[in-house]
């Protein structure tokens, strides 16, 4: 009889955190398993669509901004040892009234960690952009040294990473059991296998709670949608137009310039469909609102980039109840780790979470306070 091999981790959900963690293990020299019901980067989870907004001046709160500093630095770090291109230095544009709290924590946190962050008026917005048009009371929160992260090249820069430094990945295999209480550490099984571990990672986004049922974990897995749509590039490529975001009351936007003639992009922050993950699908254009929310929020802010629609896209959103972070030790299992709830905002720290759940599983604590991640916030 084989002697079965016992790992040090095994991560269940191989895609932004997942990945990224495998890559700092293995390079720990952790004997790690990844396994994903996948085949990462896929079209099936939260991280394609190609790019991905990095901004250092934090809206959803300066408690971030420690984090997504380090996340640049590892980013970079890891195109530099890649040779893959993972950012582009485009400057993030935000765009909203001057009373919106989002924006005003944009600048609070700017303000704390003397972040680079320009305050510009509606005349100096559309006098730089012409591709915008904004009302009188609207400010801008310009941060030059931000821009876009190639999701799907920063994904396959970790997969070749960790691979290289002796990971091994299971793809195409959805896990259906995780026994916590095996004598090795951990029993994994899947459909036709089971693999062991002393301690486990859980970051499979929308699918955590089903795998994790005991926790009842407060997450909505939510369908969104995203399109690119043909825009004048003399006004709206890289070159002459920033990635933005727009928050003006419950309108919420994010979006990317014209990338190779790609078309603009763009997608909701608000909205979308509370979506079993199991039944999720490529099916841009199932709902009205799909086109019809995108097209509203160009025809009011960047009329000249309403061309027609090149191509649109769904994806899954895992919202935590109050849209933070959940990153833990299980309560009753302090070798199993999990990560989820990133809430549409996660993938930019999908580098700095990678170190952090490898010092969790590696040394029992993260360089980093994530005590604000804590499961035990939503408890009476």
């Amino acid at each position: 009889m084989t002697k079965q091999t016992v790992y040090d981790v095994a991560i269940v959900g191989a895609g932004t955190m997942g990945m990224a963690a495998g890559a700092f293990l293995a390079k720990q020299n952790a004997k790690t398993l990844l396994i994903d019901a996948f085949d990462p980067p896929h079209i099936k989870g939260s991280h394609h669509g190609d790019t991905r907004l990095i901004r250092h001046a934090y809206g959803e709160g300066r408690q971030y901004v420690a984090l997504v500093k380090r996340a640049q630095q590892l980013w970079e770090e890891l195109e530099q040892e890649t040779g893959c291109k993972i950012f582009e230095n485009t400057g993030v544009l935000g765009l909203g009234p001057k009373d919106s709290p989002f924006l005003q924590e944009t600048i609070a946190a700017a303000q704390k960690y003397d972040l680079p962050l320009e305050i510009l008026d509606a005349q100096e917005i559309q006098r730089r952009w012409s591709g915008f048009s904004v009302p009188e009371h609207f400010i801008g929160c310009f941060e030059a040294g931000s821009g876009i992260i190639y999701s799907e090249a920063a994904i396959r820069a970790y997969k070749e990473t960790a691979l290289k430094n002796g990971a091994e990945l299971v793809p195409n295999t959805p896990v259906q059991h995780i026994d916590l209480n095996d004598a090795n550490g951990v029993k994994i099984s899947t459909g036709h296998s089971v693999y062991f571990a002393k301690k486990i990672i859980v970051t499979a986004g929308a699918w955590a709670a089903k795998l994790l049922p005991e926790l009842s974990l407060p997450i909505q897995p939510t369908r969104k949608a995203v399109g690119w749509f043909d825009a004048p590039s003399n006004l709206y490529s890289d070159a002459h137009f920033p990635a933005f975001f727009i928050e003006d009351g419950d309108k919420k936007a994010y979006g990317f310039p014209n990338l190779d003639g790609a078309g603009l992009k763009i997608g909701k922050s608000d909205g979308g469909q509370p979506i079993d993950p199991d039944v999720h699908t490529q099916n841009f254009g199932l709902y009205e609102s799909d086109e019809g929310d995108l097209r509203h929020m160009l025809h009011t802010y960047m009329p000249k980039a309403n061309g027609p629609l090149k191509q649109g896209k769904t994806c899954l959103y895992t919202n935590s109840s109050d849209h933070d972070f959940i990153v833990d030790y299980h309560p009753d299992h302090p070798h199993a780790i999990f990560a989820c709830g990133f809430s549409g905002h996660g993938f930019k720290f999908g580098s700095v979470m990678g170190e952090v759940l490898s010092q969790m599983a590696l040394e029992s604590r993260s360089a980093f306070d994530i005590s604000i991640f804590s499961l035990k916030r939503f408890k009476p």
